[in-house]
């Protein structure tokens, strides 16, 4: 498509759609010298809820299974987080029968290599942006992980 062409209009509305429907962050194609590129941000929602009416037989409490991530939100907003810098999926090791690159209390510099993401077939280097101690990590080998998701703290 030569450069003074209009861009197709209902190309671009169905590639949205397609984000929409597929619950997909991004979505990019690319036909000879064309290429669109389709972004849907999402904005955290803030939901208040009123205090809960009073139950005649409380449950107890439940414990979270061992090994699972404890509930890390104010964790995510912890300015020592890394965020994923693409969309892809996450990996923590290598290969599937390899050591994981990091673990929690492992101790990083700058320039450490924390885990890999796929996107496109092509796995990217995630290096650690400060020096410190790897003191939560919120993803699991193979998960896939959005653009600014939260993917672990370096304290």
């Amino acid at each position: 498509m030569p450069k003074n062409d209009p861009i197709d209009s209902e190309l671009v509305r169905e590639l949205a759609n397609l984000v929409t429907e597929t619950g997909l962050s991004e979505i990019e194609v690319e036909k000879g010298d064309l290429r669109i590129r389709v972004v849907r941000r999402l904005e955290p929602v803030t939901v208040q809820v009123a205090a809960p009416a009073p139950v005649a037989a409380a449950a107890p409490p439940v414990a979270p299974p061992t090994g699972a991530l404890a509930p890390a939100e104010p964790a995510r907003t912890h300015p020592g987080s890394v965020p994923s810098p693409m969309v892809g999926t996450a990996y923590l090791r290598p290969s599937p029968e390899a050591k994981a690159f990091i673990d929690i209390g492992s101790k990083v510099e700058v320039g450490d290599k924390l885990l890999l993401i796929e996107a496109m077939k092509t796995f990217n280097e995630i290096v650690a942006p400060r020096a410190g101690t790897v003191t939560a990590i919120f993803v699991e080998d193979g998960q896939p992980v959005e653009f600014g998701e939260a993917l672990l703290v370096i304290a």
